[in-house]
């Protein structure tokens, strides 16, 4: 019974995630739910299983259609592969319960600012190059990609909005950049987690299949209706992410 509703979460977080991140906003209180004896650490290292193949999924469906910016994507790749290990092993040895208190108040941040931005990420027109587009896109992949591992919801959304505030995509070609790095701290995270014996495979690879069955509808969508359509659900999956989370952090 835990399999099959944690099958169905996994699809409705690969999805959302494919179209606009946020899918741990399902994912990860679905498997806490299902299994609140289990070691945290080994909880989110199993749900690192399902987003890798639900985000490698959506990031070949992107770039298939959409031009990948290299210049900005490669070094926030690089980085958040390589934080997002270090937030996983940090994950092994410290609690969470600091980001998981601040985060609704950072997620408000965000959603107030892109609400009163009414035209950001709704034309694609690049505002960086050279060196400046490589450091800044180190220092957030560096910084996302280590709360990822370290804990991980909203991830996609902190993507997402680094790549339209910071470097000037719209919200079309900033998805499939956020795939690209989001992948990255997938594997990485799951790498060290997977090596400390934090992965439980069978229940993963369960959810990895209603993963990419989700990513694929939620990849479709947004290719087919374009950035004004990221954008909204970017808001809905926003919100919701500062009502859970908040709950989680004040209440639950």
């Amino acid at each position: 019974m835990e399999f099959a509703f944690l099958f169905a979460a996994a699809f409705l977080a690969g999805l959302i995630d494919a179209v606009a991140g946020g899918g741990g906003l399902v994912q990860i209180p679905a498997i806490f739910s299902a299994y609140p004896s289990h070691a945290p650490a080994t909880l989110i290292g199993t749900t690192k299983v399902a987003s890798m193949a639900g985000t490698f999924n959506a990031a070949v469906r992107y770039a298939r259609s959409v031009r990948i910016y290299w210049g900005a994507t490669g070094p926030a790749v690089a980085a958040a592969f390589l934080c997002s290990m270090a937030g996983a092993y940090t994950l092994t040895l410290v609690p969470a319960e600091p980001l998981r208190k601040l985060l609704p108040f950072v997620l408000a941040i965000l959603l107030i600012y892109t609400l009163a931005r009414k035209d950001l990420g709704a034309e694609h027109a690049p505002t960086l190059s050279g060196a400046r587009e490589r450091w800044v896109a180190l220092m957030g992949g560096a910084a996302i990609g280590f709360y990822d591992g370290i804990f991980g919801p909203g991830t996609g959304s902190f993507l997402m909005i680094m790549f339209v505030r910071l470097f000037g995509y719209d919200f079309l070609h900033a998805a499939a950049s956020t795939k690209l790095v989001n992948l990255a701290t997938n594997v990485a995270a799951l790498m060290l987690l997977g090596f400390k014996g934090h992965v439980w495979w069978e229940l993963g690879l369960v959810m990895a299949v209603g993963n990419v069955i989700g990513s694929q509808l939620g990849s479709r969508l947004a290719l087919k209706h374009g950035s004004r359509f990221v954008r909204k659900v970017f808001l809905l999956v926003v919100s919701a992410l500062i009502l859970k989370t908040a709950w989680d952090a004040f209440v639950g």
